[in-house]
């Protein structure tokens, strides 16, 4: 473990992240194949994925960066952050395409009431999270690395940067709750019925 602790942190590289290639490969596999159980599981998979790293940076390993020394939140940040760089784009565009591919496939992309409502609420909602990921927490994990990179990095300027990674991450965390309140809809049909 100390050995792993003195290596220099990787750097931001998709060599080091070729498993990206799985997730993106079980989606072409899946659509390719119009197989409805595998599209199905893709899909859920990466949701849960990416619902749950956004779970787990938000409220357990936020506050615990929080309240560790400043070599110690360095050097969890610094490993952290290339793998993130590719880990929650790629989950996340898995997930959003696997949906939208899952929802033409059982026939939920319709203009029909109150459907359409549902799914416009979805695409409102995957947009804003897409703009946020994109716009927001993507610079923002490319700014907290090069700043790590730098012989003497400003801790207090990174410590602001994770405030705002971990706020934008909780309230894309809300996000999710209410598109899996949505997911849950679709699977039971229980506000569809009345």
């Amino acid at each position: 473990m100390t050995d792993i602790m003195q290596n220099e942190p990787p750097r931001i590289s998709l060599r080091t992240n070729i498993w990206v290639l799985i997730p993106i490969g079980a989606l072409i596999v899946a659509i390719l194949s119009a197989n409805l159980l595998l599209l199905n599981y893709v899909h859920v998979f990466t949701a849960v994925l990416w619902t749950g790293t956004d779970i787990f940076m938000a409220f357990l390993l936020g506050p615990v960066l929080r309240n560790v020394s400043l070599s110690s939140r360095k050097e969890v940040i610094s490993w952290l952050m290339p793998k993130m760089v590719f880990y929650m784009p790629t989950v996340a565009a898995v997930t959003t395409t696997a949906g939208f591919f899952l929802a033409s496939k059982v026939g939920l992309l319709t203009l029909q009431s109150p459907i359409v409502y549902w799914i416009s609420t979805v695409l409102i909602i995957v947009s804003a999270m897409f703009i946020m990921g994109l716009g927001i927490l993507l610079p923002t994990n490319l700014r907290i690395y090069f700043e790590m990179k730098k012989s003497e990095p400003e801790m207090h300027k990174i410590q602001k940067l994770m405030k705002k990674y971990v706020k934008v991450v909780a309230i894309q965390t809300v996000m999710q709750f209410a598109i899996i309140f949505i997911m849950a809809e679709f699977a039971t049909g229980f506000f569809l019925n009345l």
